[in-house]
Order: structure tokens, then C-alpha cells, then sequence
């Protein structure tokens, strides 16, 4: 009988048996001090033929969410049968990470870098070592963010909505908000998608903050997309209510400088013309108004007070039916609480 058995996955120079995972350092440079910078990378491969799926984090290196998310999938037990491959990269933008920083040391932005190119900025050198060494070694994949800093996010998948390659997946993630994002040039999604890998972004919380609701989210959420792939065979955590759809957003602008108090939560519903914050002078004097231009529902907003002319205050998602959008945002709260009691029942 003949020899069926997967062969070995290739990365960085080192072969991955089949059923076996392991941890390779993806050679990037030498710092100024001559200290080598490497990219961690875990794969896991499978014994059986399946989807081979990268998730990704920390591509902005303050965006930390992602890479709990990540540690915790790697510890769930369901993955020690995995069908096909999975390479999980927590760290991409090592040099940001360790400087707490969105950029890499050249102030470039990474997720506007790709493909890269080997002779390029450093920026771009590590751009295209992911791509050659992750991306295109696999048939999809998962980007993980967090809002910019100061900002916060409502948990959310955005990918493009016109592709039906990628309707299937965005709703068995099960975030509260779907969100459709056209590909912006330079960004990992635009690369991967250029080379028919489905890639969908899932954007939660704030920089340089862990939020225990988007992380949890974000380990159900996989878990969910690996089953409907067909990489597990168990069924993950059931859906228990289905995502609001929104096919475009806008932001609310500071329209004067000072100290700003925004009065609704992540997301709250939004009237055409609801009072969404108030910007005063520090002597309080003088206050001005924040007023929502269209209906929808607040899925981004800044945390910073002290804000200028022209800043962007406040994310919104526009939606069939405010109301029963932000039920549904409820509902995933409710859920939230609910798991947290039982765990602090059980600790």
C-alpha cells in the first residue's frame, strides 16, 4: 500500500512533521548592538490534509489583545487533532512590541508595507519575509488588531463583504459587528487577498490594554472559523446571536479643540442628530455639541479628554435597524457576564 502520509511542512529552513508542532525564530536582522531579532513563529501541523490558516497579531506592535488571544488558542486542547496546518504569529512587529510602539524603529507603519521587498526599509524587509515565509505558505488567514491608542474598538471582523469567499467565514466568527472594509494598498489583508488568501481582520479594545471581553471573543471566534474550515472536528461555542452587518461607517470630528466628555458606550445606538459628547474650554465657559450627521451604532471611540479641531471622536457603524443593533451588542455583554460569574463560581 502506498506511503499517504502529509509530508513535512517547510518554514524557515526547518521541516514540521506531520502531527507534530513546534517553535521556529524566523531570522529578521541584528539590532545596533549586534543582538539578533528573530520573529516567533508556533506550527502546528496536522496528520491529516486540511486548510492551512496563519493568525496574526502585535502587526502594530502596541496592539496587544491579539496576542493573548493567540497564546490562549494555542493552549486548546481540540488542536492536538488538527487537521491541516496552522501557524500562529504572535509578535509580528517584534520591534514595536518591545518598544511598546505602533511603528517599527524607521517610523513606518507595517500594515501599509506589504508585499515588502527583501532590499527595502527595514519595514519593508519585514514585510516581506512574513509574506514569503507565512502568508503564502497558507490558504488563509486571521489578522488580529485593537484599536490605535486612545481609541477603543467594539469587537468587529471588517473584511470585504463583496467577496463570497469570505461570507461564510466573517459570520461563523461570531463578533458583534461585521463590517464591511474595502482593501486599503500596503496592507497585509490587500497582499494576502492579491494572492487569493481570504484574510479577514478582527479589530477589539485599545492599544497597550488587555480587554477580557475582546479577548475571549477572539478565542471563541477562531476556534469557530478553524471548524467551519474543517480543522477541528468538534464543535466550538455555539453562536448565540448573530452579527450586525454594516455595509459602510463614518467618524465624528472634533469640530473645536478642548476638553472632551463623550456620554454613550461602545456600542450604544445613535440617532440622526443625538447630542454623542460635548467638547468644553477649561474654564467651562463655553461648551459645543457633538452631533451624530446619520443614525447607527458607536463602534470606535477616542479616550483621550483633551482633544483638537479635527480629531476623530466617535466611530459609527450605520445599520438597518439601530435598535435592534444594539440588542444585539447587549446580548454579547449579557454572555460576557454570565461566563465571568460562572468562572469566579468555580475559582
Amino acid at each position: 500500500m502506498a506511503n499517504t502520509q502529509r509530508q513535512a511542512f517547510e518554514i524557515g529552513g526547518t521541516s514540521v512533521q506531520p502531527g507534530t508542532r513546534k517553535t521556529i525564530n524566523l531570522s529578521m536582522s541584528l539590532l545596533s548592538n549586534h543582538a539578533p531579532m528573530d520573529i516567533p513563529v508556533h506550527v502546528i501541523h496536522g496528520k491529516k490534509d486540511g486548510a492551512r490558516l496563519f493568525m496574526s497579531a502585535a502587526i502594530h506592535g502596541d496592539e496587544l489583545n491579539g496576542v493573548e488571544i493567540i497564546r490562549r488558542v494555542l493552549k486548546v486542547p481540540r488542536l492536538n487533532t488538527l487537521r491541516g496546518t496552522l501557524i500562529a504569529v504572535p509578535i509580528v512587529n517584534v520591534f514595536g512590541f518591545l518598544a511598546h510602539s505602533r511603528y517599527l524603529p524607521d517610523r513606518r507603519d507595517l500594515n501599509r508595507s506589504f508585499p515588502g521587498n527583501e532590499k527595502g526599509s527595514l519595514t519593508s524587509q519585514l514585510a516581506n519575509v512574513f509574506m514569503k515565509e507565512v502568508v503564502l505558505r497558507c490558504t488563509h488567514g486571521i489578522d488580529l488588531h485593537t484599536g490605535a491608542i486612545h481609541r477603543s474598538n467594539l469587537p468587529q471582523i471588517r473584511a470585504d463583504l463583496t467577496d463570497p469567499n469570505m461570507e461564510a467565514l466573517t459570520k461563523s466568527f461570531s463578533a458583534p459587528l461585521i463590517l464591511h472594509s474595502n482593501l486599503r494598498d500596503g496592507s497585509l489583508r490587500r497582499a494576502a487577498t492579491d494572492k487569493h488568501i481570504p484574510t479577514m481582520l478582527y479589530e477589539a479594545g485599545e492599544a497597550l490594554r488587555f480587554d477580557e471581553f475582546a479577548i475571549r471573543l477572539g478565542v471563541k471566534g477562531i476556534l469557530r472559523v478553524m471548524q467551519t474550515l474543517a480543522m477541528i472536528g468538534k464543535s466550538p461555542p455555539p453562536i448565540q446571536t448573530k452579527s450586525v452587518v454594516s455595509m459602510t461607517s463614518y467618524w465624528l470630528r472634533a469640530p473645536i479643540g478642548g476638553i472632551l466628555r463623550s456620554l454613550h458606550p461602545l456600542g450604544a445606538r445613535v440617532e440622526c442628530g443625538d447630542h454623542v459628547g460635548t467638547i468644553a474650554d477649561p474654564m467651562g465657559e463655553m461648551e459645543t455639541a457633538v452631533i451624530a450627521g446619520e443614525s447607527g451604532i458607536l463602534i470606535g471611540r477616542s479616550n483621550l479628554p483633551v482633544v483638537n479641531q479635527g480629531d476623530a471622536l466617535f466611530h459609527v457603524a450605520k445599520v438597518k435597524n439601530v435598535t435592534t443593533a444594539e440588542k444585539v451588542v447587549e446580548k454579547f455583554h449579557e454572555k460576557f457576564k454570565e461566563e465571568i460569574q460562572l468562572d469566579n463560581s468555580i475559582g
